[in-house]
């Protein structure tokens, strides 16, 4: 049983799912993996969310407890056993601390960016607004209104397809790849009323992605979120 290797909370997801053409995502395709599907879509997710009493190795690092990321992220499958394995593939990851994109980097092999970045949650009667924003040239930003109501995620849906993933994928090169687990609950989410997307893809996650600049979301999520473990990688 591998050991943990990371202790957080994962709070207030933001989830902007876009519809793409499965061509633009093979490059990115971790070794002896295979693109997931829902209902014959391809997606790819620009999540934002805060970590919350982070514990590495189970130490707090001074300063580096609570803090935002941004994710653009695609979704993978392997097979092992004869059985399906469900996990994502991270295009690069924003986080606001030098320390975490160089431990990352040279521990998971994760595609890490420092970069300035804030978040404000506003909770409103019974209107709760999340927002989560960065700086890459100019402030881009991800918004979205939602009813302060937890649902739970019916089986079969697209927000299952979208959350319900417990394992993540790295292409180390053309014939290797690491595998981790990362163990949580099944979530809920808030109903999401109104969204904005105010972000320069090609800039933020290379110009392959600069058509999400044209592109509306499919959908728009809002999942509280949990206590998360992420385990010590292997290699495939």
């Amino acid at each position: 049983m591998a050991a943990t290797f990371l202790d957080a909370e994962w709070r207030k997801l933001l989830m902007f799912n876009y519809a793409v053409d499965e061509d633009l995502l093979t490059a990115y395709l971790p070794s002896q993996t295979e693109l997931d599907h829902w209902k014959g879509t391809c997606y790819v997710s620009l999540v934002g969310f805060m970590f919350l009493d982070t514990r590495l190795k189970g130490f707090r690092i001074p300063f580096h407890s609570h803090f935002e990321e941004v994710n653009l992220r695609i979704y993978v499958r392997y097979k092992e056993n004869k059985e399906w394995k469900r996990g994502v593939v991270f295009i690069r990851e924003l986080v606001p601390k030098p320390a975490l994109t160089l431990v990352a980097r040279r521990i998971y092999r994760e595609n890490y960016q420092t970069l300035p970045m804030k978040h404000n949650w506003l909770l409103e009667n019974d209107t709760l607004t999340v927002e989560y924003s960065w700086k890459k040239k100019n402030w881009n930003y991800i918004r979205a209104t939602a009813k302060n109501i937890l649902q739970k995620i019916a089986t079969g849906t697209e927000e299952e397809f979208i959350t319900e993933y417990y394992w993540g994928y790295t292409k180390i090169n053309d014939r290797e790849s690491a595998e981790y687990r990362v163990e949580h609950p099944r979530w809920d989410i808030y109903d999401v009323q109104d969204f904005q997307v105010s972000v320069d893809f090609g800039s933020t996650y290379g110009p392959p992605f600069n058509l999400l600049n044209l592109l509306t979301p499919r959908s728009v999520f809002l999942a509280e979120g949990s206590s998360i473990r992420v385990n010590d990688k292997r290699m495939l």
